[in-house]
Protein backbone atom coordinates (compact mmCIF):
# COMPACT_ATOMS: atom_id res chain seq x y z
CA UNK A 1 0.00 0.00 0.00
CA UNK A 2 2.94 2.62 0.91
CA UNK A 3 3.83 2.37 -3.16
CA UNK A 4 0.20 3.41 -3.82
CA UNK A 5 0.42 5.92 -1.34
CA UNK A 6 3.93 7.54 -2.41
CA UNK A 7 2.73 7.20 -6.16
CA UNK A 8 -0.21 9.24 -5.94
CA UNK A 9 1.29 11.99 -3.48
CA UNK A 10 4.34 11.99 -6.28
CA UNK A 11 1.40 12.75 -8.87
CA UNK A 12 -0.61 14.52 -6.88
CA UNK A 13 -3.96 12.79 -6.91
CA UNK A 14 -6.51 11.09 -4.49
CA UNK A 15 -7.80 7.52 -4.54
CA UNK A 16 -10.76 8.38 -6.95
CA UNK A 17 -9.00 9.70 -9.83
CA UNK A 18 -9.57 9.06 -13.10
CA UNK A 19 -7.97 7.84 -16.18
CA UNK A 20 -8.06 11.46 -17.80
CA UNK A 21 -7.44 12.85 -14.46
CA UNK A 22 -3.93 11.34 -14.23
CA UNK A 23 -3.21 11.13 -17.90
CA UNK A 24 -3.17 15.08 -17.47
CA UNK A 25 -1.53 15.25 -14.72
CA UNK A 26 0.77 12.70 -16.41
CA UNK A 27 1.21 14.88 -19.34
CA UNK A 28 1.86 18.23 -17.43
CA UNK A 29 4.56 16.51 -14.74
CA UNK A 30 6.55 15.41 -17.83
CA UNK A 31 6.80 18.73 -19.72
CA UNK A 32 7.63 20.05 -16.63
CA UNK A 33 10.71 17.30 -15.86
CA UNK A 34 11.85 15.85 -19.31
CA UNK A 35 15.31 15.65 -19.21
CA UNK A 36 15.83 17.06 -22.95
CA UNK A 37 14.91 20.95 -20.68
CA UNK A 38 18.01 20.11 -18.68
CA UNK A 39 20.71 20.65 -21.08
CA UNK A 40 22.67 23.39 -18.92
CA UNK A 41 24.42 20.72 -16.66
CA UNK A 42 24.81 16.74 -16.40
CA UNK A 43 23.86 16.79 -12.97
CA UNK A 44 20.22 18.48 -13.44
CA UNK A 45 19.53 16.32 -16.84
CA UNK A 46 20.24 13.26 -14.77
CA UNK A 47 18.34 14.44 -12.05
CA UNK A 48 15.18 15.26 -14.38
CA UNK A 49 15.79 11.34 -15.99
CA UNK A 50 15.34 9.83 -12.89
CA UNK A 51 12.48 12.23 -11.84
CA UNK A 52 10.93 11.28 -15.46
CA UNK A 53 11.08 7.50 -14.88
CA UNK A 54 9.82 7.56 -11.20
CA UNK A 55 7.00 9.61 -13.05
CA UNK A 56 6.54 7.08 -15.79
CA UNK A 57 6.52 4.65 -13.38
CA UNK A 58 4.26 6.12 -11.34
CA UNK A 59 1.49 6.99 -14.08
CA UNK A 60 1.90 3.46 -15.28
CA UNK A 61 0.64 1.74 -12.14
CA UNK A 62 -1.96 4.05 -11.00
CA UNK A 63 -3.65 3.42 -14.54
CA UNK A 64 -2.98 -0.36 -14.19
CA UNK A 65 -5.25 -0.06 -10.40
CA UNK A 66 -7.49 2.80 -11.59
CA UNK A 67 -11.34 1.82 -11.09
CA UNK A 68 -11.76 2.55 -14.66
CA UNK A 69 -9.25 0.18 -15.86
CA UNK A 70 -10.87 -2.68 -13.33
CA UNK A 71 -14.14 -2.41 -14.58
CA UNK A 72 -13.18 -2.34 -18.41
CA UNK A 73 -10.90 -6.12 -17.35
CA UNK A 74 -13.70 -7.35 -14.97
CA UNK A 75 -15.30 -10.24 -16.77
CA UNK A 76 -11.81 -11.34 -17.90
CA UNK A 77 -10.81 -11.07 -14.63
CA UNK A 78 -13.97 -12.67 -12.98
CA UNK A 79 -13.52 -15.41 -15.58
CA UNK A 80 -9.93 -16.09 -14.79
CA UNK A 81 -10.70 -16.28 -11.12
CA UNK A 82 -13.98 -18.17 -11.33
CA UNK A 83 -12.70 -20.88 -13.18
CA UNK A 84 -8.78 -21.05 -13.38
CA UNK A 85 -6.78 -22.30 -10.63
CA UNK A 86 -4.25 -21.50 -8.84
CA UNK A 87 -0.51 -22.84 -9.99
CA UNK A 88 1.44 -20.92 -7.78
CA UNK A 89 1.24 -17.55 -5.42
CA UNK A 90 4.04 -15.54 -3.69
CA UNK A 91 4.43 -13.22 -1.05
CA UNK A 92 6.55 -10.01 -0.02
CA UNK A 93 5.56 -6.96 2.09
CA UNK A 94 1.92 -6.88 1.63
CA UNK A 95 1.79 -7.63 -1.84
CA UNK A 96 0.80 -11.65 -3.18
CA UNK A 97 1.21 -12.66 -6.44
CA UNK A 98 -1.16 -15.42 -7.93
CA UNK A 99 -0.26 -17.31 -11.28
CA UNK A 100 -3.46 -18.79 -12.85
CA UNK A 101 -3.55 -21.99 -14.58
CA UNK A 102 -4.72 -20.11 -17.44
CA UNK A 103 -1.65 -17.79 -17.68
CA UNK A 104 -2.80 -14.89 -15.93
CA UNK A 105 -0.85 -13.23 -13.02
CA UNK A 106 -2.44 -10.60 -10.80
CA UNK A 107 -0.83 -8.53 -7.79
CA UNK A 108 -2.83 -7.88 -4.63
CA UNK A 109 -2.14 -5.45 -2.67
CA UNK A 110 -1.93 -4.24 1.54
CA UNK A 111 -3.18 -8.36 2.24
CA UNK A 112 -2.10 -8.81 5.80
CA UNK A 113 0.64 -11.48 6.62
CA UNK A 114 -1.52 -13.71 8.25
CA UNK A 115 -4.12 -13.93 5.32
CA UNK A 116 -1.23 -15.05 3.10
CA UNK A 117 -0.68 -17.36 6.08
CA UNK A 118 -4.21 -18.55 6.01
CA UNK A 119 -4.09 -19.25 2.37
CA UNK A 120 -0.78 -21.25 2.88
CA UNK A 121 -2.95 -23.42 5.60
CA UNK A 122 -6.30 -23.37 3.03
CA UNK A 123 -7.20 -26.90 2.67
CA UNK A 124 -8.06 -25.68 -0.90
CA UNK A 125 -6.38 -22.33 -1.70
CA UNK A 126 -8.43 -21.12 -4.73
CA UNK A 127 -11.35 -21.51 -2.26
CA UNK A 128 -10.19 -19.66 0.15
CA UNK A 129 -9.08 -16.83 -2.32
CA UNK A 130 -12.12 -16.74 -4.21
CA UNK A 131 -14.17 -15.59 -0.24
CA UNK A 132 -10.98 -13.75 1.27
CA UNK A 133 -8.93 -12.15 -1.17
CA UNK A 134 -10.03 -11.76 -5.16
CA UNK A 135 -12.15 -8.91 -4.59
CA UNK A 136 -10.94 -7.75 -0.98
CA UNK A 137 -8.00 -5.89 -2.03
CA UNK A 138 -6.33 -3.67 -4.97
CA UNK A 139 -5.43 -5.42 -7.51
CA UNK A 140 -3.56 -5.27 -11.01
CA UNK A 141 -3.05 -7.78 -14.16
CA UNK A 142 0.93 -8.62 -14.57
CA UNK A 143 -0.18 -10.97 -17.42
CA UNK A 144 -0.68 -7.82 -19.66
CA UNK A 145 2.39 -5.88 -18.52
CA UNK A 146 4.45 -9.18 -18.96
CA UNK A 147 3.21 -9.51 -22.49
CA UNK A 148 3.60 -5.97 -22.67
CA UNK A 149 7.63 -5.93 -22.45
Amino acid sequence: MKKIVDYRKLLNVGEAAELQELKTVYRSLMKTWHPDKFQDSTESRLEAEEKSKTIIEAYHFLVSIAPETRTNNIEAYTETTTDSGIDDFEYKSEILTISFSDGAVYEYYGVPKAVYVKLINAETPARFARRHIYHNYVYRSMSKLVAAV
